[in-house]
């Protein structure tokens, strides 16, 4: 985890050993969100967006019950490892080439987030890590962590004024994040940037 030429919050690289977990493929959609609760969006393809940390948190208590499994919002190191995609220390989910080469970078995200699975996935499968929306993750976020997170499945810190969110979103000016890239918000806000995926502890 980490980039040891990036930010603050994003060093000591250090190697984790993280439990086998799913991830979905897919950022939640409107469609899918709308039959828990309505979205600020009405497209149906596109990501459930404005949700802050604690509707995605009843979003996954609520799918688990439909389901009969228990699903939850994946941990930093867990969203980290399925962005990488199984390449290890590269900038993107696709390598190290710039953002500017994703296919029609520059005329994606105009006015919003796209619909979900619109670009390549990364290796692993997985549709728009790094891009389109902001994800919740389970952490509460403390810059510092790095310098004691546990070898073995970290769940970040005990207790927190934010939660941990990855990659990047529509509304910034380069609208890709690196995998390592960490971000935080206070979890009662909603954004119009800020979406999640569902994860699932595998036995």
């Amino acid at each position: 985890m980490g980039q040891e030429d990036g930010r603050d919050e994003e060093r000591p690289v250090h190697r984790v050993i993280v439990a086998p977990f799913g991830l979905c493929r897919f950022q939640v959609t409107c469609a899918q969100y709308a039959a828990f609760r309505p979205s600020a969006f009405d497209g149906a393809a596109l990501p459930a967006t404005s949700i802050n940390w604690f509707d995605a948190v009843d979003f996954c208590r609520w799918l688990s019950a439909e389901w009969g499994i228990a699903v939850r919002l994946p941990t930093e190191a867990e969203w980290e490892l399925a962005a990488r995609g199984g390449l290890e220390q590269k900038l993107y989910p696709w390598g190290d080439a710039s953002v500017e080469s994703r296919a029609a970078y520059a005329a994606r995200w105009r006015n919003g987030p796209e619909p979900v699975a619109t670009s390549e996935p990364n290796g692993y499968g997985l549709f728009d890590m790094c891009e389109n929306v902001h994800e919740w993750c389970s952490d509460w976020f403390n810059p510092g962590y790095y310098s004691v997170s546990p070898v073995e499945n970290p769940i970040g810190p005990a207790t927190g004024k934010r939660r941990a969110s990855r990659g990047g979103a529509w509304r910034h000016h380069i609208k890709i994040a690196r995998c390592a890239a960490r971000s935080s918000i206070p979890p009662e806000f909603r954004y119009a940037d800020y979406g999640f995926r569902v994860a699932a502890t595998l036995a």
